[in-house]
C-alpha cells in the first residue's frame, strides 16, 4: 500500500468505506446500462456470459457441445451440466445421438439422453480429455448407414481433436466397433467406452453429444469446420495405406495397352443381377479386365480390394458405398432398379461426383424388371413411382427395392461401357 493509499484510508471510518464500495460498483452498473443503451450493445446475464452450451444442430442431426462442469450418469441416461456461477436454471431437454432424423422405429429405438442444468451428482471418475456421446444403434447394420449415419459424421466432429477424445458410444454394438476399429483408433488414441454399461458418474470438462451431418454420404465443405469428402477420402488411404490415389493411364510405353480393370459388384439376395456373368463376358470382349465379387464383412481387405480399380458397377445398394476406396477419376456405374432414380442420385449420384469420381447411370426399363407382370398393366406402380414415394420411403422400398430383380439388356448396356472405357482411357 502506498502513502497515499494510507492516507486515503485513514479519512474515512469503516462504514463509510463500506458505502463507497458499494456507490462505486452501484455507479458502474449505471454507466455500463448507459453505455450500452446509447450504443445499443446487448445487455448478457451472467449465464449468457458463460455460454455453457453451443448447439450446433440442423435438419439432418441433433448435435451440442457443452463446456463446463458435466457428469454423464449412464443409469438415468441423464447428462447434468452444473448451472454457472450458481444461476437458477432449471431448464432441460433430450437427444438421441444419431445422424439422422426420420420418425421411422429403428431410430425410435435409439437411446434417449437428457441434458439438465442441475446440481451435479457426485464424480466417480474424472476425465481431462473432451468426450463424444454417439449412437451406434439404428441403421447401423447397414454398410451405407454406418458410413453416412456414424463414420463421416464422427470424423466430422472428431478430427479437430486429433485423437484426443474419447468416445462413449451409446447402444454399442460390439461387433459395429470390432468391424470399424481401425477408423476409430485412427480418430481416438482411447478405449470405447460403453457408456449404456457404467454404473459410475463420469466428470468432463468438454462434451459433444450426438454427431455433425450436413450432407448423405458425404460433408459440405462451406459448413464448419469446414472439412470436404475428398478430405475424408484421404483420411482413409492414410487409415488403410491405400495405394493409388488416382487410377492408371491405359497407354503404356512402347505402345502396350493396359486393359482397365472393372468390378462388378454381385448381389445373392435382394435386387439381384440375373444375367451378371453375361454382363461381366461382354465387358470382357470390350477391353475390360473384369472382377465380379460380392463384398466380404472385412473392410480393410474390402478398401485395398476396391482401390485397384478403374470401374465399378453394381445395382443400387449399400456395395455401391465402396466407392469410397476407389482411386479419383475412376468411374463408378449405378445400375438403378425400375423406379428406383428417386434415391439414386442423392445416395450414390452426388457423393460420386463430390469425391471426384466419373458417375455413370443405367436406368433399367420395366422390360428388364421382375416387376413386370407382378402387377395390372395400368398400376400406378409402373405408371408413377414417384406417387408411390410420396406414401412413405417403407412401402416405396419394398416394392422397388426389395422386390425387384433385374436382367439387363445387354445392347442397351454397352453403349453405358463404351463411355466407360472411353473415360478411363483417353
Amino acid at each position: 500500500m502506498t502513502y497515499e493509499d494510507s492516507i486515503f484510508v485513514r479519512s474515512f471510518g469503516q462504514h463509510e468505506l463500506k458505502k463507497l464500495g458499494s456507490g462505486a460498483l452501484l455507479l458502474f452498473f449505471i454507466m455500463a446500462f448507459t453505455i450500452c443503451t446509447i450504443f445499443k450493445l446487448p445487455v448478457y446475464s451472467q449465464v449468457d456470459l458463460v455460454k455453457p452450451v453451443h448447439n450446433f444442430s440442423n435438419s439432418r442431426s441433433d448435435v451440442y457441445e457443452i463446456n463446463g462442469d458435466i457428469r454423464i450418469h449412464s443409469n438415468s441416461s441423464t447428462i447434468f451440466v452444473a448451472p454457472s456461477f450458481h444461476a437458477e436454471i432449471t431448464s432441460s431437454w433430450t437427444i438421441k445421438p444419431y445422424a439422422r432424423k426420420q420418425k421411422e422405429t429403428k431410430i425410435e429405438r435409439v437411446r434417449e439422453w437428457k441434458v439438465k442444468y442441475h446440481q451435479v451428482p457426485n464424480c466417480s471418475r474424472r476425465f481431462t480429455i473432451p468426450a463424444v456421446l454417439f449412437s451406434t444403434g439404428a441403421y447401423s447394420g447397414n454398410y451405407f448407414h454406418a458410413f453416412t449415419d456414424i463414420i463421416i459424421p464422427l470424423y466430422l466432429t472428431c478430427r479437430q481433436f486429433n485423437g484426443k477424445i474419447i468416445f462413449l458410444i451409446t447402444d454399442n454394438y460390439s461387433w459395429w466397433v470390432s468391424k470399424y476399429n481401425v477408423i476409430l483408433e485412427k480418430l481416438s488414441k482411447y478405449d470405447v467406452v460403453d457408456i449404456d454399461k457404467e454404473n459410475d458418474v463420469l466428470c468432463f470438462s468438454r462434451m459433444i453429444v450426438g454427431l455433425k451431418s450436413n450432407k448423405e454420404f458425404g460433408i459440405d465443405p462451406r459448413v464448419s469446420p469446414h472439412y470436404s469428402i475428398k478430405d475424408f477420402r484421404q483420411f482413409l488411404r492414410i487409415t488403410y495405406s491405400l495405394e493409388k490415389e488416382t487410377i492408371s493411364p491405359c497407354h503404356k510405353k512402347f505402345g502396350i495397352i493396359r486393359r482397365p480393370r472393372m468390378l462388378i459388384i454381385s448381389r445373392r439376395k435382394k435386387r439381384h443381377l440375373t444375367n451378371e456373368s453375361g454382363v461381366a463376358k461382354m465387358a470382357r470382349t470390350m477391353g475390360f479386365d473384369v472382377v465380379v465379387k460380392e463384398m466380404g464383412s472385412n473392410v480393410s481387405l474390402v478398401a485395398h480390394f476396391v482401390n485397384s480399380f478403374d470401374v465399378m458397377m453394381g445395382l443400387h445398394g449399400a456395395g455401391l458405398t465402396n466407392m469410397i476406396f476407389l482411386p479419383e477419376n475412376a468411374v463408378v456405374i449405378q445400375i438403378v432398379p425400375f423406379g428406383l432414380d428417386v434415391a439414386s442420385d442423392i445416395y450414390f449420384g452426388l457423393p460420386a461426383r463430390d469425391m471426384k469420381l466419373r458417375y455413370l447411370e443405367y436406368k433399367v426399363s420395366l422390360n428388364e424388371s421382375s416387376l413386370l407382370g407382378k402387377y395390372p398393366n395400368d398400376s400406378e406402380v409402373y405408371r408413377d413411382p414417384r406417387a408411390i414415394h410420396k406414401r412413405g420411403w417403407a412401402a416405396f422400398y419394398f416394392t422397388y427395392a426389395f422386390n425387384q430383380e433385374v436382367n439387363l439388356d445387354l445392347g442397351r448396356l454397352r453403349a453405358t461401357l463404351v463411355h466407360a472405357f472411353e473415360l478411363v482411357c483417353s
